[in-house]
């Protein structure tokens, strides 16, 4: 028996006893987890889901927290007298064992859900959030307080709003990012690279100083 499921905007298909590499997921080593989102059954009766099949589950257990191999990242910026930047990224990966596949009974197997390391819980989102009646008094706060973030180059008024929808309101933040947190914000706003090609960074920094 087979089943395809879907984790980290990627989709796998495995069979009990597979050991394969996921993007990292929050859990420790040892741990046995349970993948939600099966999007096909295989085996003496194919199931497929619309898009999912409901109640069924694939359990794994947690092997090692782990990064993947080194990608380089060349940046050669046109009309800048031949700039140009080389740097390496590795991503960070969970390792994990199919352990089980299951077809029915999955919502009550009790085993904890496998859930990326960046997501947060439906519970602690609602927790965290402002009311509505505050939601407008925290935007004008982040538009008060904050800086001017159209300073850097290629940002607008709508991608300085996504900047704060992010939390990012400050040169401050921006010139302290590492590499991760470049590579987890490119994912996150879908920037695909635009934060190392206009610099970003050293712009910010120069910036924070003024």
């Amino acid at each position: 028996m087979f089943a395809v499921l879907k984790t980290g905007g990627k989709q796998y298909k495995v069979q009990s006893g597979d050991v394969l590499r996921v993007e990292k997921l929050a859990a420790d080593a040892g741990e046995t987890i349970q993948f939600n989102d099966i999007l096909m059954l295989g085996g003496d009766n194919t199931v497929v889901g619309a898009p999912l099949i409901a109640d069924a589950g694939v359990q794994a257990e947690v092997v090692d927290q782990i990064k993947g191999e080194k990608l380089i990242h060349f940046v050669k910026r046109r009309r800048k007298h031949g700039s140009q930047r080389t740097k390496g990224h590795r991503q960070k990966l969970t390792l994990i064992k199919v352990t089980d596949i299951l077809s029915s009974g999955a919502d009550k197997s009790g085993v904890k859900a496998a859930i990326g390391a960046g997501s947060v819980s439906a519970s602690a989102k609602s927790a965290a959030a402002p009311s509505k009646a505050a939601k407008p008094a925290a935007k004008n706060a982040a538009a008060t307080d904050g800086d001017d973030l159209k300073k850097l180059s290629g940002v607008g008024p709508a991608l300085e709003k996504k900047l704060h929808d992010g939390g990012v309101t400050r040169f401050a933040q921006i010139a302290a990012w590492s590499e991760s947190d470049i590579a987890e914000m490119d994912e996150k706003l879908n920037f695909k690279g635009r934060i190392e090609r206009e610099g970003w960074v050293e712009q910010a920094k120069e910036l924070a100083k003024g």
